[in-house]
C-alpha cells in the first residue's frame, strides 16, 4: 500500500464526510488515486454515512458531565436533522457515549474528542437511522480556586449552561446557571464585553441621537445612559435574577459571599441556518432523481 498525505485524507474526508481513518485506508487501497477511492467507498456500506453528512442537522441535544470534586464539568452538543430522531434512544446512548469521552479525554474541541471509536460509533448510528448525525460543539468549566461550578439543562435537553462560581454554593451556582438558560446573558459583566462590540453598538446610538436635532452635550448624555442600559442588559451579574427581580444577579451572588466567574451556555441549533423545504417540492425532486 501506497503512503498518503494529509492533505490528500483532508480532500477525500470534505468530498465524502468520512472519518479520517476510513479515508486514510481507503486512500492506501488505491494506492493513493483519490478517484479510486471514491469509487471503491461508494461500493461500501460506508457511503451511505457519507451522502447524508451533507444535509443540515440543527436538531439534538445537550449533555452535561460534572465532576465529583463540583469543580469541573463538560457540556456537548449532539446534532440530528429531526427532532423525532433527538428522542431516539439509540441516539440519546451516543450523545450519552460522547459526553463520557468528552469528560475522561478532557478534550476541549470536537476534533480531539472524535476518537476512532466515537466516529465508528457516530458513523454506525447514521447507517441505522438514516439522517446526518454531528458531534458539533464541547466547552467546560474549570474552578481553580474554591467554589463550584453550577449545571443546568432545560427544555427536553435542548438548553445546557454551566457557570463557575468562586466561594459559592451549589444552590447559589444552580440558581445562576437557571438563570442564564431562561434569560440569555452574552458576557458575564460590562468589563468583559469587547470593545469592538461597544464601538458598534455606540456608533448606531450616535447615529440616531444625530437625527434628534439636539445640543452635541445632550447627545452625548443620550449616548452614554443608551450604553449603560446596553450593557447592563447583555452582562450577567447586571441583569435582575429571573426568580426575583428586585436583586441583580451579581448581588445574589454577594449575597451568599460568591462571585460569577465564567460561564457558557449551549441551545441547540442556535447559528446554525436552517433550511426551509417544501415537501411537495422535496417529493418531486425524489421522484426526479
Amino acid at each position: 500500500m501506497a503512503a498518503v498525505s494529509a492533505a490528500l485524507v483532508k480532500e477525500l474526508r470534505e468530498r465524502t464526510g468520512l472519518g479520517m481513518l476510513d479515508c486514510k485506508k481507503a486512500l492506501k487501497e488505491a494506492d493513493g488515486n483519490i478517484e479510486q477511492a471514491i469509487e471503491d467507498l461508494r461500493k461500501s456500506s460506508g457511503m451511505k454515512a457519507a451522502r447524508k453528512s451533507g444535509r443540515i442537522a440543527a436538531e439534538g441535544v445537550v449533555a452535561v458531565r460534572l465532576g465529583e470534586d463540583g469543580r469541573s464539568a463538560v457540556l456537548v452538543e449532539v446534532n440530528s436533522e429531526t427532532d423525532f430522531v433527538a428522542r431516539d434512544a439509540s441516539f440519546l446512548a451516543f450523545v450519552d457515549q460522547v459526553a463520557e469521552q468528552a469528560f475522561a479525554s478532557g478534550s476541549r474541541d470536537v476534533a480531539a474528542l472524535m476518537s476512532p471509536e466515537l466516529e465508528q460509533a457516530r458513523e454506525s448510528l447514521v447507517q441505522k437511522i438514516g439522517e446526518n448525525i454531528s458531534v458539533r460543539r464541547v466547552a467546560w468549566q474549570n474552578l481553580e480556586q474554591d467554589g463550584v461550578v453550577g449545571t443546568y439543562v432545560h427544555g427536553n435537553n435542548r438548553i445546557g449552561v454551566l457557570v463557575g462560581v468562586a466561594r459559592g454554593n451549589e444552590e447559589l451556582a444552580r440558581d445562576v446557571a437557571m438563570h442564564i438558560a431562561a434569560v440569555n446573558p452574552q458576557f458575564v459583566d460590562p468589563d468583559a464585553v469587547p470593545e469592538e462590540v461597544i464601538a458598534k453598538e455606540k456608533e448606531i446610538y450616535i447615529a440616531q441621537a444625530a437625527d434628534s436635532g439636539k445640543p452635541a452635550e445632550i447627545i452625548d448624555k443620550m449616548v452614554s445612559g443608551r450604553l449603560r442600559k446596553f450593557l447592563e442588559e447583555i452582562s450577567l451579574v447586571k441583569q435582575p435574577f429571573v426568580k426575583d427581580p428586585d436583586i441583580t444577579v451579581g448581588e445574589l451572588a454577594k449575597k451568599s459571599g460568591g462571585d460569577v466567574v465564567s460561564f457558557v451556555r449551549f441551545e441547540v441549533g442556535e447559528g446554525i441556518d436552517k433550511q426551509e423545504v417544501d415537501f411537495a417540492e422535496e417529493v418531486a425532486a425524489q421522484l426526479k432523481s
